[in-house]
């Protein structure tokens, strides 16, 4: 638990007031907040998210994550979630970190270890697991490393490099290996994951979606469900939804402008799957998140930001 101590302090030391701090770490972003917050839509990258005081609950599709100080949240593919802070206070403010994973590096940790004994494969993008104390000591030791940019370098990428055999050699490290860098069927849905998310603006066809994946339509279909609990369809609805929130909200797009943005024909349309999705049609969802907006140290846009880790 001591360790645990360790690691709130230096999260403490290093975000003074609340927001989102991008790290000169590759891939390291920590974050603070005072108190609870509403959902928040984001897509989420590979990624590493440990929470050194607070909680959180994710949701993706029907399945709801909750991670803490004493479990880890494992991202293994390009999925949409809703996200909310669950514990937070001004005198225990949620702290937390998001390292985000090269699939290239887990590739070759991968190939240093070598074939493995394979249980039944794991599904689903998103796992919950026990954060164990060689995993903490490495992810305490990186973030150390914040206060000695020299050393960082050097060592960044050799800690970086720790966490990840950490995760390959976990629990959930078949899910790892499986959908980023493991096994054929992984690779295709990553694949089509990766050409949604650049080609989301267009019209969606099932059956080219599989051409490019080198599946037939169903299989797509099976295995993109099982890895993101969505189809391939409501996939790229909550893309588009996400990225016209973002563009009403960071750069005062009408609901109109931001659908058609986002390749929307209908503007009644978006505005129906935009309540669906939200909860409140687009003017008065933005109208909410204005007024509850908190100031934050750093503002993420993209389509690909995410406000918490």
């Amino acid at each position: 638990m001591s360790r645990l101590f360790t690691l709130v302090e230096l999260l403490e030391r290093q975000t003074r007031i609340d927001g989102n701090y991008p790290t000169f770490i590759r891939g390291l972003t920590l974050y603070r907040h005072a108190k609870p917050s509403p959902p928040t839509s984001i897509v989420y990258e590979p990624a590493l998210c440990v929470v050194a005081q607070g909680s959180k609950r994710v949701m993706l599709g029907d399945r709801e994550y909750r991670y803490d100080a004493a479990r880890y949240l494992l991202v293994a593919a390009d999925v949409p979630a809703t996200a909310r802070i669950v514990a937070a206070t001004a005198q225990s403010p949620y702290l937390a970190l998001k390292l985000i994973l090269n699939p290239l590096e887990v590739g070759e940790v991968v190939a240093q270890l070598g074939p493995r004994h394979r249980p039944s494969p794991a599904s689903g993008a998103l796992a919950v697991s026990a954060l164990d104390p060689a995993l903490l000591d490495s992810v305490i030791r990186l973030v150390e490393l914040l206060d000695s940019p020299q050393d960082a370098q050097v060592l960044a990428p050799l800690v970086r490099r720790e966490i990840t055999y950490r995760l390959l050699v976990g629990p959930e490290g078949q899910r790892l290996r499986q959908i980023i860098s493991g096994n054929d069927q992984g690779q295709r849905i990553t694949h089509a994951l990766r050409w949604l998310k650049s080609h989301y603006v267009e019209p969606l066809r099932v059956e080219s979606l599989a051409k490019q994946a080198g599946m037939s339509p169903s299989g797509l279909h099976r295995h993109f469900k099982a890895v993101t609990a969505l189809s391939p369809m409501q996939y790229q609805k909550h893309l588009r939804l996400q990225e016209a929130r973002r563009l009403m909200l960071g750069e005062a797009l009408d609901a109109a402008e931001a659908s058609f943005k986002v390749g929307y024909e209908s503007p009644t349309q978006f505005s129906r799957e935009y309540r669906r999705l939200f909860g409140a049609p687009p003017r008065r969802d933005i109208e909410t998140l204005r007024h509850e907006q908190a100031p934050a140290a750093v503002v993420s846009t993209g389509l690909y930001g995410g406000s918490m880790s």
